[in-house]
């Protein structure tokens, strides 16, 4: 073999050499590209994945902020409906007709009035004086106070074991706690 035969194999090896490792590194890169294509999918999906769920989660959460708020606001609503309908039974009560007071006033004093008790009016009740002498105010020894503290609206009694507030602002909130919602159901 000859000098030039030798160089040329050598050379032939290094190019049949240089040609497996170039094939090695292309089939290397290709296998790397292809699982970073597949990663880079894979996490792309995920991403997604996760901005929908975030995107679903926001919208659930603006959803019932909204559905929260709308409640929020019937229920002001209500309740303007509400005080508007107790605001004007208080209305009726102050303007209630002579027959009427009396009867209501007779009604309140059986029910709680103590023997002894006395009477404070407010300073706007028509009646005092035609309560005052009612056959149970008068059976009942039922003095009238100008002293003390007075009720906006109809009359306080105070007694010696306990006071009790028969105004009708009081009268009206007990009424209001008692039936609100069966008056509300009934509106509504």
């Amino acid at each position: 073999m000859s000098k030039q035969e030798i160089v040329e194999r050598i050379l032939s090896d290094a190019r049949e050499e240089a040609k497996t490792t170039i094939l090695a590194a292309e089939n290397k890169a290709a296998a790397l590209k292809a699982e970073a294509f597949a990663r880079s999918e894979r996490v792309k999906r995920e991403t997604e994945e996760e901005a929908k769920a975030y995107s679903l989660s926001v919208h659930e959460k603006k959803a019932a902020e909204a559905r929260l708020e709308s409640a929020k606001i019937a229920l002001r609503e209500k309740r303007k409906v509400l005080d508007g309908v107790y605001g004007e039974a208080l209305e009726k009560l102050i303007a209630l007709e002579k027959e009427d007071m009396l009867r209501l006033s007779e009604r309140l004093l059986t029910a709680y009035a103590e023997e002894g008790d006395e009477l404070v009016f407010a300073e706007n009740f028509k009646y005092a004086e035609e309560v005052s002498v009612l056959p149970v105010a008068l059976e009942r020894k039922l003095s009238v106070s100008r002293d003390g503290k007075k009720p906006k609206n109809g009359f306080f009694l105070i007694g010696k074991r306990a006071d009790k507030d028969l105004s009708f602002d009081a009268l009206l909130q007990s009424d209001r706690e008692s039936n609100e919602a069966a008056l509300a159901a009934k509106i509504f």
